[in-house]
């Protein structure tokens, strides 16, 4: 197969606002060893994609400068010692970077068979929210059949992961949302019961609908602003995961009194810098306990919008917005 030496990609002028991205040609990457080559067909976008336009979260070592951590495509070449997928093959994958592109070189580890019958735009929704949702809340959160959770930002697309893989796996999801359509949108997805934060007191409500016994666990991506609410809501033995900080990360004045009352675990995790051996685990891992599930459909992405590369800004615009009810992806290719 003959490939292109060049492609098309988003590039960053500098740091800020959407204005700073535009269609760029560039070299077109080679894969390293134990890498894949994909043509890209859709890539999503999500926070950190966000957060490093911004100037606030600087790719690792090594990784490509170029925005984007998930893909769906066709493997089109294989680095030195790549040998678990044949030229051809249709993947999902985790991307270290350089997601937004025509091409892109992920670790073979990091990839995924498409789903039966999905297409492009759905698989490529899935790497980001599904190896996030289950390295946190199965893995560190260690959520149970049978037990409660929380799920803060419950239409995101790492909201709607958790309420649908939640349930599915028996377990009790509550959500919050920031209007009444979006915590509508919750109970859909399979949550018992969803709360209005911008109308409501979620620890208050959450007391009421547990009739005080609390949640087992709690996954946040707000941080500070709702660190004691979040104690106050978790039952004894409750575990608080920590995946992001879109409220901030400092808290002032903390009480810490109900981590020893309650026996609490406070924990959390990025996805990004964990090496790839730890990243082929959870895709190992996925694939076994997941994959099944989405080729059943008992869980799936969500797709709010889907926007040519070229519209990139109009893309993180409407993130920005979180006017969005689950993903946000960018057509790349055919």
């Amino acid at each position: 197969m003959t490939l292109p030496t060049t492609m098309q990609h988003i590039a960053t002028e500098g740091a800020g606002g959407p204005e700073v991205m535009h269609l760029a040609t560039g070299p077109r990457p080679d894969p390293s060893a134990g890498e894949v080559l994909i043509r890209v067909a859709a890539a999503g976008v999500n926070r950190p994609d966000i957060q490093q336009r911004r100037g606030l979260y600087p790719p690792p070592p090594n990784a490509s400068p170029i925005l984007g951590l998930e893909v769906a495509g066709e493997v089109v070449g294989l680095g030195a010692g790549a040998g678990r997928w044949r030229i051809g093959d249709r993947v999902a994958a985790l991307a270290n970077g350089g997601g937004y592109a025509e091409y892109c070189a992920v670790p073979e580890g990091q990839c995924l068979p498409w789903p039966s019958g999905y297409d492009a735009i759905r698989a490529g929704a899935l790497p980001e929210t599904y190896f996030t949702v289950w390295a946190n809340l199965f893995q560190l959160g260690r959520l149970q059949p049978g037990e409660r959770v929380l799920i803060h930002g419950g239409t995101s697309g790492i909201g709607v992961t958790a309420i649908q893989l939640a349930a599915a796996f028996g377990a009790t999801a509550y959500a919050t949302a920031g209007t009444d359509e979006k915590c509508a949108a919750c109970l859909r997805f399979g949550a018992t019961a969803a709360i209005n934060y911008r109308t409501q007191d979620f620890a208050a409500e959450l007391a009421r609908l547990t009739d005080g016994a609390g949640v087992d666990v709690v996954l946040d991506m707000v941080g500070g602003p709702y660190a004691a609410a979040n104690l106050r809501s978790l039952a004894k033995g409750g575990r608080l995961v920590l995946i992001a900080f879109l409220g901030g990360p400092k808290v002032e004045k903390f009480d810490l009194t109900h981590v020893m009352t309650k026996r609490l675990t406070i924990t959390g995790s990025t996805m990004r810098p964990r090496p790839s051996e730890e990243k082929a685990a959870i895709a190992k891992a996925l694939h076994e306990t997941v994959w099944p599930l989405l080729e059943a459909g008992r869980a799936g992405p969500v797709i709010h919008a889907v926007f040519p590369l070229g519209e990139v800004r109009a893309a993180h615009a409407l993130m920005e917005t979180s006017a969005h009810i689950g993903k946000i992806m960018l057509r790349v290719g055919a």
